[in-house]
């Protein structure tokens, strides 16, 4: 996964930058198909806006996060992110298993049939 980060209207230190770098890294654990994050950190007096686009092989996802402090707004955006990601995860694996369970599943008109002959008989 290529990270990228950009400062606009401010000085993003190394420090800051590696904190970043480093939460988004593990995100790959809920979504292995990630071909790029850019994080963007606006800083406009006050308040600090963090934004992450991040680009994965059918959706593109882009989650936007304020606060006072630089590191709180970039904390608050990875988290956000992880929760999308993870309810993205949720819903492939929910749908790879309805595909699979529906013939086998125990209320089918074909296993009521199989059970019902295997009494009778």
């Amino acid at each position: 996964m290529q990270i990228s980060t950009t400062a606009r209207h401010c000085e993003l230190d190394n420090e800051l930058r590696a904190f970043a770098q480093q939460r988004l890294e593990k995100i790959t654990r809920f979504a292995r198909d990630i071909h790029e994050a850019h994080l963007t950190i606006t800083a406009e007096k006050f308040r600090h806006v963090a934004e992450i686009q991040v680009k994965l092989d059918h959706h593109e996802m882009v989650i936007r996060d304020e606060s006072p402090e630089m590191r709180m707004a970039i904390d608050r955006a990875i988290d956000r992110l992880e929760q999308q990601l993870r309810r993205l995860k949720e819903r492939r694996v929910d749908r790879k298993r309805d595909g699979r369970n529906e013939a086998a599943s125990p209320t089918s008109p074909e296993a009521e049939t199989i059970e019902d002959e295997e009494f009778e008989g």
